[in-house]
């Protein structure tokens, strides 16, 4: 079978793999799209993301969506032959923030395609992957693999806004309409946001953006935009740049919230701290997603426009090619894997 290996920045590499055997507790699962994330892009750009570096060779993917082929010893789940989306983490249980109820922050947690750890957890870019049973997820009836394919994006952008609070009638800023930004968009509509304000710096993604639902788009490079909005109530900084946080904590208002979704580069990150102080600012973190993964699952069943985020489905043997065009954004926005 054919997977999608990175040995280090620059270094993207289809091989051929040893299809796995699933070991006790696991399903074997047949991969037929993996969405091409933004840590992917970093991986293959600069050899890591954030803070996590890589240190050996490690198959790419954690959007994997595909068909049950079978179960190791003890496992049982969805019949095989049954389509499914597979949650990337295995959360530990027993750290304090497992108990806490918060699995997505886990401090032992193992995560496809992440260099967090070492030995890195191995992705979901392969012809075949075996993963715990426990991590399967029966498709909905009506959502088709390819659309099935958001939903661990999906389930990011839904965690982000349920930690902005309550969203329902307000005015949301999103800074940034990459593939996550554009969930975010759909997220909190879905939510009930009354308003949902979007910048980019360019118009294909803005694009994208109006698809997902916005209702104002902004040039974030044009401060004389008559969209920007005086003030939001909200806002999630999806862009992973200094400035796309500097533009939330400006245009929030007094005793607002601010969630960070992207992820900044690594090491410090000058931001207005006083705004957070004499406006009473709440300054929230966001990292992946837990029980979310099925919300998004029934939203991604219920509403055909997701489609539209879609850009392009390229064969695994061409992912280099794959990979360049999801990192231009003026000719992509979410583009899939096929195996």
């Amino acid at each position: 079978m054919l997977g999608c290996v990175i040995h280090g920045a620059g270094e993207l590499r289809v091989e051929e793999l040893t299809p796995p055997r699933p070991a006790p507790g696991e399903a074997l699962v047949a991969v037929r799209y993996g969405g091409v994330c933004g840590s992917d892009l970093h991986y293959w750009r600069h050899g890591g993301v954030g803070d996590f570096r890589l240190r050996e060779p490690m198959v790419l993917g954690h959007e994997v969506v595909g068909t049950v082929v079978s179960y190791g010893p003890g496992a049982t789940g969805p019949a095989p032959g049954t389509a499914v989306a597979v949650h990337p983490a295995t959360p530990c249980g027993t750290c304090p923030e497992c108990a806490d109820g918060r699995a997505n922050v886990c401090r032992d947690t193992r995560y496809l395609g992440s260099a967090a750890r070492f030995p890195h957890v191995q992705g979901g870019f392969a012809g075949q992957v075996a993963v715990p049973a426990v991590q399967l997820r029966a498709l909905p009836d009506g959502l088709g693999l390819r659309r099935a394919a958001l939903a661990e994006p999906l389930s990011v952008a839904l965690h982000a806004v349920r930690r902005a609070g309550e969203v329902a009638g307000r005015h949301v800023l999103v800074t940034g309409a990459g593939p996550i930004g554009c969930l975010v968009v759909a997220a909190a509509k879905a939510a009930g946001a009354a308003r949902v304000t979007v910048t980019d710096l360019l118009p294909e993604a803005l694009g994208y953006a109006a698809v997902a639902g916005a209702d104002t788009l902004v040039r974030a490079d044009d401060p004389d935009d008559p969209g920007w909005p005086a003030e939001v109530d909200v806002a999630v900084e999806a862009s992973g740049v200094a400035a796309g946080l500097d533009t939330c904590l400006r245009r929030v208002r007094r005793g607002g919230v601010v969630v960070q979704l992207g992820m900044l580069p690594a090491g410090r990150t000058p931001f207005a701290g006083n705004l957070v102080v004499s406006r009473e600012i709440e300054l929230r973190g966001a990292f992946r997603f837990d029980a979310e993964f099925d919300e998004a699952l029934e939203l991604l069943a219920a509403r055909g426009e997701f489609d539209g985020l879609v850009s392009a489905v390229v064969p695994v043997r061409e992912a280099e090619s794959a990979f360049a065009l999801a990192a231009d954004r003026e000719r992509s926005c979410k583009v899939l894997l096929e195996f």
